[in-house]
């Protein structure tokens, strides 16, 4: 393998596993075994599997495209440059999780719950304490009776306390009954097999329409108003309810009105990297004992510090929480799933424990998506102004409502204030079954809701025979709009720069000039869709970052921030903060994040708030430092503060050059190091919103309901772009992902709730050949709130999606597709039975 094949790869960042496969490519290429591999990528890349780019990024560095810049001092923003971690993860030296040395470490895992809904009356642990290494049993008798939520919030009453570290009560297949810790995983999952448990089977239920009725097996019975839990007896964790006008007012008004049924299913994050944590002792640096540290793969350290100081009495300088490179996220490790029982038995038994979940683990023990099911109602007057928005959802939280009423309550949110109607209500629930719970997923319930809001929307333009984008421009929120919902108007939330109807412009040129079916096989039909969202710029109620900034003693630069890596660009974008701030290079500056010792706080790396708020934080302590060290070097020099110009390497003071080291030196001698550091904090608001609008081209085979994508166009309003190339991955990636669970990936549960898709093989992940080559398209606007202009482009370009190739398969084949995924059989099947109405009709 060449250097300059591993330079192409370290710029894109991209995995390694496509990496070793691109060198057996290049080694095979012009021998004797080359079958024309580097010729046919998709089938070269089809045993590859990334979950975070659109695999352009891929082809673009086997075909050794580049992208990258090189920009000089103090032009870092806005340019793209490449991950600076980016040689680390291609060489296979960066640090995830478990890449620690912890000596004497023992090995969890766990015994996990045979039936939907049981109470356990009886555990016996003596054969299992019995097998050679087991060092450890632990039941629901060992474990704390706390309450709490395994989901993470700034706001840890954003959620019931549902849940125990150990429950006597079993609520779906796949729920932890018992841990076993040994010296090895093998000892420990033979400790499994031994215990004996016995189980009082209970009823359950599995579909949250049921579930809310009268006479429905009780979920969580017996646990009061402390917990937060809204309709205990009806199984409901949460609801809304609000209206804006009168709907039925609104409806009467109208001249066309569409009532439609639509459904969401369950969808893996399938982040590459499982859920698990390693927790051990290390000694205080005062010396005066021990400390717990627990290195996990989690998007939130600081608030899972605090929650497992919670849950066992233990002062927050007492425990560590640190994340190494996370490898992926999606929302699925902002979530407590592990950390709680390692620590549980780290503290029992004084000892490192390590728990890492297979891949099965992640279907049936981590979290999914939120399945919805949306009943939406639109009415509008004969010329297209809106009149009336209406919707029922009913959101299936799973077992536990870790997440659930948070994403019931933003679903309901921007995709009912995108559009002006003078009528709008919405009844939502929450809802629990005897099933996997559901967690936090790219969209936060976005993504389920626009799917109903933007499919009805074309299909009401239709109805009143108008273009599907005049419809939308005419009814969507302006720029000096205020954004209404039935939940209530945020008062914290701004449209700080408006790039809507940029984007549809984007759209509106695509179409006019697209040639993309010319050549599409005799017989295929083809159609066109357009579908767009609107998101806030991070989550409400207040998301705090701290950020500190120092120089150091060699004239470089230390950024500590809190907030995590996993793939979603942050490290690159606090680095070019910084250098545009200082005036610096990116190679002058080193970053230490994702630890609780490292700063004050971080809320975590979750709701799009990487660059609108830890890139806040940053901006505002590197511009601190910026004027603290003009400041210093101005008194150093005894020349006049305006005089002075930091450069790269130090500062000209009015002819005089004074180096980084040399200021670091005097304020070191003075006693003044104080004066060469800053902080910065931002509180996440007020905030603004994102856009974006997706339009496909698409053509379907009706003899065998093939679909191929045959142009895709994104256009995105991000504000300022701090990384083009960073900020296109980003895009690409949401719409490969949402493509994903457009076209094939679901979770499904048999009659009983327990998880039939526990494998890559069993659960269909987009591929190389599955994903089209996304043309991505920036607006031009400049934010009001964000840092130096930018707006949030990390869930965002997921929501659109899905509705838009629903339409786009409306306009080929006539067929309004209500339910995900629009799996080929299903496609080809609606056809033959519509075709086959047609002709006895």
């Amino acid at each position: 393998m060449s250097s300059e094949t591993v330079r192409r790869w370290a710029d894109s960042g991209r995995p390694a596993g496509f990496l070793m496969t691109t060198a057996a490519l290049e080694h095979e290429e012009g021998s004797a075994h080359d079958d024309g591999k580097m010729d046919d990528l998709p089938r070269a890349f089809k045993g590859n599997l990334c979950r975070c780019t659109g695999y352009r990024a891929i082809e673009d560095a086997v075909r050794g495209v580049k992208h990258t810049e090189r920009p000089c001092a103090g032009k870092a923003v806005g340019k793209s440059l490449g991950a600076p971690a980016g040689p680390q993860v291609v060489t296979g030296t960066a640090r995830y999780t478990f890449d620690v040395e912890v000596p004497g470490l023992l090995h969890m895992k766990l015994l996990r719950s045979p039936y939907p809904h049981a109470r356990i009356l009886a555990i016996d642990t003596s054969a299992a304490l019995r097998v050679p290494g087991v060092h450890a049993v632990l039941t629901h008798e060992d474990a704390p009776p706390t309450l709490y939520s395994s989901a993470r919030h700034e706001h840890p009453t954003e959620d019931p306390d549902d849940t125990r570290v150990l429950d006597d009560t079993v609520r779906y297949v796949g729920q932890r009954v018992a841990a076993v810790v040994a010296t090895s995983e093998q000892a420990a999952e033979e400790g499994c097999r031994r215990i004996d448990v016995t189980y009082e089977e209970l009823p359950f239920v599995t579909d949250p329409e049921e579930a809310m009725r009268e006479g429905a097996p009780v979920i969580h019975a017996g646990k009061g108003p402390e917990v937060r839990i809204a309709r205990v007896e009806n199984n409901v964790a949460g609801e809304v309810h609000g209206e804006i006008g009168s709907a039925d007012d609104g409806f009467a008004e109208a001249a066309v009105v569409y009532e439609e049924t639509f459904r969401t299913q369950r969808v893996q994050h399938a982040s590459l990297e499982t859920h698990g944590c390693v927790a051990y002792f290390e000694p205080k640096e005062d010396g005066t004992g021990e400390r717990l540290t627990v290195r996990s793969g989690t998007q939130t350290p600081f608030l899972t510090r605090r929650a497992l100081c919670a849950l066992y009495g233990l002062p927050e300088d007492e425990v560590r929480v640190v994340a190494g490179r996370v490898g992926g996220g999606f929302g699925g490790k902002q979530e407590m799933l592990t950390e709680d029982i390692v620590t549980l038995a780290a503290l029992k038994l004084r000892r490192p424990v390590k728990l890492e979940y297979t891949r099965a683990e992640q279907f049936y023990g981590a979290t999914t998506r939120h399945p919805f099911t949306i009943r939406i109602k639109l009415g509008a007057r004969a010329d297209g102004t809106l009149t009336a928005i209406q919707m029922r959802v009913v959101s299936n939280t799973g077992a536990y409502g870790n997440h659930g009423p948070a994403v019931m309550f933003h679903s309901v949110g921007e995709s009912f204030a995108v559009y002006r109607a003078p009528h709008k209500k919405v009844d939502a629930y929450s809802v629990y079954t005897n099933g996997v719970p559901a967690g936090a997923f790219r969209g936060y319930g976005l993504g389920q809701v626009t799917f109903a809001v933007e499919s009805a929307m074309d299909e009401m333009a239709r109805r009143l025979d108008m273009d599907p984008l005049a419809f939308r421009k005419q009814n969507i929120i302006g720029p000096g709009d205020h954004m209404l919902s039935p939940i209530g108007e945020e008062e914290d939330l701004h449209i700080a720069s408006y790039g809507l109807a940029q984007c549809l412009g984007i759209v509106r040129k695509a179409i006019a000039e697209d040639r993309s079916a010319d050549d599409v096989p005799k017989g295929w039909l083809t159609g066109q869709g357009t579908a767009m969202a609107m998101i806030a710029t991070g989550p409400p109620g207040g998301h705090y970052a701290d950020a500190a900034v120092s120089l150091l003693a060699d004239g470089t630069y230390d950024i500590a921030v809190g907030t995590a890596e996993f793939g979603n660009g942050t490290t690159t974008v606090h680095k070019q903060i910084t250098a545009g701030a200082l005036n610096t290079t990116m190679d002058r500056i080193a970053i230490r994040q994702s630890d609780t010792d490292v700063v004050r706080h971080d809320t975590g790396a979750f709701g799009s708030a990487g660059t609108v708020v830890a890139g806040k934080a940053v901006l505002l302590a590197t511009e601190s430092l910026a004027g603290r060290l003009k400041t210093f070097a101005a008194r150093h020099t005894g020349v006049a503060r305006h005089l002075c110009t930091l450069g790269a390497e130090g500062f000209d003071c009015a002819g005089r050059t004074v180096t980084l080291k040399e200021i670091h030196e005097a304020a070191h001698a003075q006693g003044a190091l104080d004066e060469i550091t800053a902080e910065g904090h931002w509180g996440g608001t007020p905030r603004s919103v994102a856009f974006n609008a997706q339009w496909f081209r698409i053509a379907v085979d009706p003899d065998t309901g093939e679909m191929k994508i045959l142009r895709s166009v994104h256009a995105a309003d991000a504000g300022k772009v701090m990384n083009p190339l960073q900020c296109r991955g980003q895009i690409e990636g949401g719409v490969a992902q949402a493509l994903g669970a457009t076209l094939f990936e679901t979770v499904r549960l048999d009659e009983r709730g327990e998880v039939t898709t526990a494998a890559f093989r069993r659960y269909r992940l987009p591929q190389y050949a599955d994903v089209p080559r996304t043309e991505v398209h920036f607006m031009e606007t400049t934010d009001a709130i964000g840092p130096l202009g930018a707006k949030s482009m990390s869930e965002s370009p997921f929501n659109p999606v899905a509705p838009d190739f629903a339409n786009a398969l409306r306009d080929a084949t006539g067929i309004r597709f209500t339910e995900m995924p629009v799996t080929r059989d299903r496609v080809w099947l609606a056809m033959d039975q519509e075709a086959a109405r047609r002709g006895r009709a």
